[in-house]
Protein backbone atom coordinates (compact mmCIF):
# COMPACT_ATOMS: atom_id res chain seq x y z
CA UNK A 1 0.00 0.00 0.00
CA UNK A 2 2.88 2.38 0.65
CA UNK A 3 4.08 2.14 -2.92
CA UNK A 4 0.71 3.29 -4.22
CA UNK A 5 0.56 6.29 -1.88
CA UNK A 6 4.18 7.15 -2.73
CA UNK A 7 3.29 7.05 -6.41
CA UNK A 8 0.36 9.40 -5.78
CA UNK A 9 2.64 11.91 -4.07
CA UNK A 10 5.11 11.74 -6.96
CA UNK A 11 2.32 12.20 -9.52
CA UNK A 12 0.95 15.20 -7.60
CA UNK A 13 4.41 16.75 -7.43
CA UNK A 14 5.01 16.07 -11.14
CA UNK A 15 1.66 17.60 -12.05
CA UNK A 16 2.28 20.69 -9.92
CA UNK A 17 5.71 21.17 -11.51
CA UNK A 18 4.18 20.91 -14.98
CA UNK A 19 1.53 23.50 -14.08
CA UNK A 20 4.15 25.83 -12.64
CA UNK A 21 6.28 25.45 -15.76
CA UNK A 22 3.30 26.14 -17.99
CA UNK A 23 2.39 29.27 -15.99
CA UNK A 24 5.95 30.54 -16.14
CA UNK A 25 6.24 29.91 -19.88
CA UNK A 26 2.92 31.73 -20.52
CA UNK A 27 4.22 34.64 -18.45
CA UNK A 28 7.50 34.76 -20.37
CA UNK A 29 5.77 34.46 -23.76
CA UNK A 30 3.55 37.37 -22.77
CA UNK A 31 6.58 39.44 -21.81
CA UNK A 32 8.24 38.72 -25.14
CA UNK A 33 5.03 39.70 -26.93
CA UNK A 34 4.85 42.99 -25.04
CA UNK A 35 8.47 43.82 -25.81
CA UNK A 36 8.15 42.86 -29.48
CA UNK A 37 5.00 44.96 -29.74
CA UNK A 38 6.74 47.96 -28.22
CA UNK A 39 9.62 47.59 -30.68
CA UNK A 40 7.24 47.36 -33.63
CA UNK A 41 5.24 50.37 -32.45
CA UNK A 42 8.14 52.59 -31.47
CA UNK A 43 11.05 51.71 -33.73
CA UNK A 44 9.74 50.06 -36.89
CA UNK A 45 6.70 52.34 -37.15
CA UNK A 46 4.67 52.57 -40.35
CA UNK A 47 6.72 50.23 -42.54
CA UNK A 48 5.12 47.24 -44.24
CA UNK A 49 5.92 44.03 -42.38
CA UNK A 50 6.41 41.15 -44.86
CA UNK A 51 3.11 41.90 -46.56
CA UNK A 52 1.16 41.29 -43.32
CA UNK A 53 0.32 44.94 -42.77
CA UNK A 54 1.81 47.97 -41.09
CA UNK A 55 4.28 47.28 -38.32
CA UNK A 56 2.56 49.51 -35.78
CA UNK A 57 -0.80 47.73 -36.15
CA UNK A 58 0.86 44.34 -35.68
CA UNK A 59 2.76 45.87 -32.77
CA UNK A 60 -0.50 46.89 -31.10
CA UNK A 61 -1.79 43.35 -31.59
CA UNK A 62 1.33 41.82 -30.06
CA UNK A 63 1.30 44.33 -27.21
CA UNK A 64 -2.33 43.58 -26.32
CA UNK A 65 -2.00 39.82 -26.64
CA UNK A 66 1.26 39.84 -24.67
CA UNK A 67 -0.33 41.89 -21.92
CA UNK A 68 -3.21 39.39 -21.68
CA UNK A 69 -0.79 36.44 -21.55
CA UNK A 70 1.31 38.13 -18.87
CA UNK A 71 -1.75 38.78 -16.71
CA UNK A 72 -2.92 35.18 -17.23
CA UNK A 73 0.49 33.81 -16.21
CA UNK A 74 0.58 35.95 -13.05
CA UNK A 75 -2.97 34.93 -12.10
CA UNK A 76 -2.21 31.23 -12.56
CA UNK A 77 0.95 31.51 -10.47
CA UNK A 78 -0.92 33.35 -7.70
CA UNK A 79 -3.74 30.79 -7.66
CA UNK A 80 -1.25 27.93 -7.51
CA UNK A 81 0.63 29.60 -4.66
CA UNK A 82 -2.48 30.42 -2.62
CA UNK A 83 -3.90 26.92 -2.95
CA UNK A 84 -0.52 25.23 -2.37
CA UNK A 85 -0.68 23.43 -5.71
CA UNK A 86 2.97 24.19 -6.48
Amino acid sequence: MERISGLGVKMKRWRSMMLAGAALSVYLAGGLGVMAGMVLIGIVGERDLWGWGRADSIGYLLFGAGLCLTILGVLVMRIMRNRQIA
